[in-house]
């Protein structure tokens, strides 16, 4: 109400015949007519609550634009709090990795000493048996050689017995030999 009283007292200031006298105000100064058609214009729109309206949509837009933003801080602040997560994982991980490569390290060193002691240990062990082949073979060709110089010589005893002594004295030698042998392997 009090708007429309204003617009009132405003068209009649202008209505007055001392305006309308004069040469600037007149209908037929465009200037004139567009300034009125603005005024009302404006008028019309404070009658219609229209700044009141914009306002209101300002502030949402700018309350949603606050809100906005706090979410933005928000993720923002998530974010952060994941990235040092997976910082301190990736730290951890580095960690462990270093901590597998050193065992592994310390494996490959153990393994390779129980490698050498067992490297070592065989080869000893074929040493002993090589050693133990070479004494059975020498022992072997000991005996062999004994054996051979047994038999030349039971051979050449038997030829000079055979002919140096008699069928009686050949007897009794061959009876001894026998008991001297019995006795040797019982």
């Amino acid at each position: 109400m009090k708007n429309q009283t204003l617009i009132a007292a405003g068209l009649l200031a202008f209505a007055n015949p001392a305006f309308a006298a004069a040469t600037g105000f007149t209908l037929n100064n465009t200037n004139f007519v567009v300034s009125i058609a603005f005024v009302l214009f404006v008028a019309v729109l404070l009658y219609l609550g229209v700044p009141k309206m914009v306002s209101k949509m300002l502030d949402k837009r700018a309350d949603d634009i606050r809100t906005e933003i706090d979410e933005a801080r928000a993720l923002q602040e998530e974010a952060k709090t994941v990235l040092a997560s997976y910082e301190r994982k990736r730290k951890e991980v580095a960690e462990h990795t270093k901590a597998i490569v050193a065992q592994a390290k310390a494996e490959a060193e153990t393994a390779a000493e129980v490698a050498k002691a067992d490297l070592k240990e065989t080869i000893a062990r074929r040493l002993a048996a090589a050693e133990d082949q070479i004494k059975s073979a020498q022992d072997a060709a000991v005996r062999e050689v004994k054996d051979k110089a047994v038999a030349v010589a039971v051979a050449a005893a038997s030829d000079v017995i055979s002919k140096g002594m008699a069928a009686k004295d050949t007897n009794a030698l061959i009876d001894a030999a026998i008991k001297d042998v019995g006795a040797k392997l019982h």
